[in-house]
């Protein structure tokens, strides 16, 4: 008798599993559908599709589907001396409200006067995208953050420092091969051009990124095949590299067929486990992501899951170093790349008077979290001509780090590193040898970095000169 009770309750528990699966099913489906509609970061002004590029003059008639064409970007970009200068006679006002190097306020003619003469001393030539040119606040350039990043000024400048190299960190004597950096042992940086969508001041490679500017000549790496195919038979005949960076220049800069023949390229080598595509492109000009009629983004999409197949690791390294660069266009972006699981990661440099404060770092971290952006590196600033106005002491990385850790969950907090002069490469900054601030220069070595000279080698890092009060005597003697 109780086995036929059990037998006979059979078809109701079956049906109970089978309905309670079904709403289960119904209700996740439900979920889906909203997540799509409504996601996670549509929170409050994240929400509203402000055509905040209508506040330029020139585009104030711009609609939104023509902003997120790529092409459209391109032929609108500010490039060259001349067209920075036209811009700002459009947007900036009369009078400019100060900073603490200035008078209460300038003028327009003043601030645009100081802007040529500092693109004259800088090392890196001028481009800048409509959506980055469409986030400063021109009504204060002399305090907004992205102005600072991008627009030089000759009285900001400052000397640079005694121990500053072009190419600080050594990359050209650790390339076997034109384009390649081979410095750590199983990895390898792949430069596949000398163009970005937008010049950094303080590109560490301004040594070669780039058009020539009137202090320094270009040895600028043309995207060819040929030179790519040289630096590609290196990686397959060295069995030791499993990890790939390919950079520039930007791998924006690459037409969708060039980024698909590389990466199919490194996908068939079997000792390259992984790869990543460094692009500063998902934070000056985001609408690409976006745009139905250009493929880099579904170029992208398509190696990470041909790597996903083969079980090879595939990423998007992408560079924010302000949360002010972030719009509803970044955060629509992001979220199409983390639909497709493409693994996004950031690094940032630390700069002085863009992002060198506690709240500004984590609210910048906090921002990439949440459009699940991976923040991975915070760079002290690398030894670069014409941009010590930019870098900080040392102590400014460690008591940033300091304050920050606990406050943001562990898996979000960036390794915060310098890149050490002299080919040492990253360091955690926290692992110095040694620490001056009287002088200071910070020691570290770097064991597992091997090649000519760098056996048992100690590396220095140096602040900027205008941090130590009584160095300018000090380096006078060195």
């Amino acid at each position: 008798m109780p086995h036929e009770e059990v037998k006979g309750s059979r078809p109701a528990s079956t049906h109970r599993i089978a309905t309670e699966a079904q709403q289960h099913s119904e209700l996740n489906s439900t979920a889906d559908v909203e997540a799509v509609a409504t996601p996670a970061y549509h929170i409050g002004s994240k929400f509203n599709r402000t055509p905040y590029w209508q506040k330029i003059g020139r585009w104030k008639d711009i609609p939104e589907d023509q902003f997120l064409s790529y092409r459209w970007n391109t032929a609108k970009d500010v490039q060259g001396k001349m067209k920075l200068y036209d811009f700002l006679n459009e947007m900036l006002p009369e009078k400019i409200p100060a900073t603490e190097q200035h008078d209460p306020t300038i003028t327009r003619e003043d601030f645009i006067t100081d802007v040529m003469d500092g693109i004259a001393m800088a090392p890196m030539s001028i481009r800048l995208t409509p959506h980055i040119l469409a986030s400063i606040d021109w009504n204060n350039p002399l305090n907004d953050p992205l102005s600072r990043q991008f627009i030089p000024k000759k009285s900001t400048f400052q000397p640079d420092h005694p121990k500053l190299t072009l190419d600080s960190l050594h990359e050209q004597e650790d390339s076997p091969c034109e384009g390649l950096v081979h410095r750590y042992t199983d990895k390898c940086l792949f430069l596949a051009s000398s163009h970005c969508p937008l010049y950094c001041r303080y590109c560490t490679r301004s040594y070669a990124v780039g058009a020539d500017t009137e202090t320094i000549s270009k040895a600028s790496l043309k995207p060819k095949r040929a030179r790519w195919n040289a630096m590609l038979d290196y990686i397959a005949n060295t069995p030791t590299i499993h990890d790939v960076v390919i950079s520039g220049g930007d791998s924006y800069s690459l037409a969708p067929d060039h980024l698909r023949m590389i990466g199919d390229r490194l996908l068939d080598i079997d000792h390259v486990r992984r790869f990543r595509v460094a692009t500063k492109g998902l934070c000056v000009s985001p609408s690409r992501t976006l745009d139905p009629n250009d493929g880099w983004t579904d170029e992208l999409i398509r190696l990470s899951n041909i790597g996903r197949q083969r079980g090879k690791h595939v990423a998007l390294h992408t560079h924010f170093n302000h949360p002010n660069e972030f719009s509803w266009v970044t955060r629509e972006a992001a979220q199409k790349l983390f639909q497709n699981s493409v693994i996004v990661r950031n690094q940032s440099v630390l700069l002085k008077g863009v992002n060198d404060t506690p709240e500004t770092m984590g609210k910048l971290i906090r921002e990439l979290g949440d459009n699940n952006i991976i923040p991975y590196y915070v760079y002290a600033g690398d030894m670069v001509k014409g941009v010590e106005d930019l870098r900080t002491p040392l102590q400014t990385i460690l008591d940033l780090e300091c304050q920050l850790r606990g406050s943001i969950a562990g898996f979000l907090m960036p390794q915060f590193v310098v890149d050490l002069p002299g080919g040492g490469g990253k360091r955690l900054a926290s692992s110095y040898q040694t620490y001056d601030r009287t002088t200071g220069v910070s020691t570290f070595v770097a064991p597992a970095v091997q090649g000519k000279g760098k056996v048992d080698r100690v590396y220095e890092y140096f602040d900027p000169l205008a941090s130590l009060p009584k160095a300018q005597g000090y380096y006078s003697r060195v």
